[in-house]
């Protein structure tokens, strides 16, 4: 091994962290040229900004009942109508975009480290640690996801916490194969055979040269993971398991208003079009992501 491949070893991490630098600055410039992607990048903007600041955008509290207005259709006084109850719905649908928000991010806080972690360990170690993990990967992909988030919200009981245990239990697989795969490919660079040459230990590869050049693959798979996250904790929310009334979540909004769905359609409707509008957004963003940062992907 060269003199030149022990100083890339040594410079890996802060080659590594370069190279993430460089190639985000390129997809922000990339992305101007996306106006697809762009629309999905604002539209998750505002659903963030609108999450923060429910307080002073929504014109009514989301628990105040009004019976002498209830079943009000879309008016300049309630702009999405109202539910049974007299809420206005649009107060709803902002603060649900809240709940809608921390689901998410606590999902993704949780699958994304532990399908890097499984991942990564599986690939670079390979052999029986490799077997063990992939066919325990394999026996939870095995299952529906939303099958198996509904069996585990109903052991567990319904709430919210549960719903973000439920769904993150199911969400990590597809990342954790991700990762593997990534692993397999960074484990043989040759900055890496140039760190192992020097007497960098197994953990120190794995760390700081192997995992960080699977985060950004993991991230664009986390973005394209968020729909399915939205859905499946409004299916949730819709069949009970999810966050209680009168908690605004939108999966339970669509649930109390499906019995009104004829003669007030918008009890139901409009909390289905925030489902939509959140979860295309967010798959228009993974897709955006995995052409700015994935060569292989990029379109013609």
């Amino acid at each position: 091994m060269s003199s030149v491949d022990i100083i890339k070893a040594q410079q890996g991490p802060a080659t590594a962290l370069r190279r993430m630098r460089t190639s985000l600055g390129r997809s922000l410039v990339k992305l101007t040229h996306e106006p697809l992607g762009l629309a999905g990048f604002v539209v998750i903007a505002l659903l963030i900004v609108v999450a923060i600041l429910a307080p002073l955008i929504a014109p009514y509290a989301p628990a105040t009942q009004d019976l002498n207005n209830a079943l009000m259709p879309p008016s300049w006084a309630h702009w999405a109508g109202t539910d049974e109850f007299g809420r206005d719905i649009l107060s709803r649908l902002i603060y649900g975009a809240r709940i809608t928000i921390q689901i998410v991010l606590s999902v993704s806080v949780i699958i994304g480290p532990v399908g890097l972690i499984i991942g990564v360990v599986a690939g670079f170690f390979g052999g029986r640690t490799d077997s063990i993990l992939m066919r325990f990967t394999d026996i939870m992909l095995s299952f529906p996801s939303l099958v198996l988030a509904l069996a585990f919200a109903a052991a567990l009981g319904a709430g919210l916490n549960t719903a973000v245990v439920a769904i993150s239990l199911t969400a990590w697989p597809p990342i954790a194969r991700l990762a593997r795969a990534e692993a397999l490919v960074v484990r043989n660079a040759d900055y890496v055979a140039a760190a192992r040459l020097y007497g960098a230990s197994s953990w120190r590869l794995l760390l700081l040269y192997i995992a960080p050049m699977c985060v950004p693959s993991v991230i664009v798979r986390l973005t394209l993971s968020m729909a399915g996250i939205i859905l499946t904790a409004a299916a949730l929310g819709f069949l009970g398991l999810g966050a209680q009334p009168p908690t605004p979540e939108w999966g339970a909004m669509i649930s109390s208003g499906r019995k009104f769905m004829l003669d007030d359609w918008w009890v139901a409707v409009m909390p289905g079009i925030a489902i939509l509008i959140t979860s295309l957004a967010f798959n228009i963003v993974g897709d955006t992501l995995r052409d700015l940062l994935d060569p292989r992907h990029a379109r013609s």
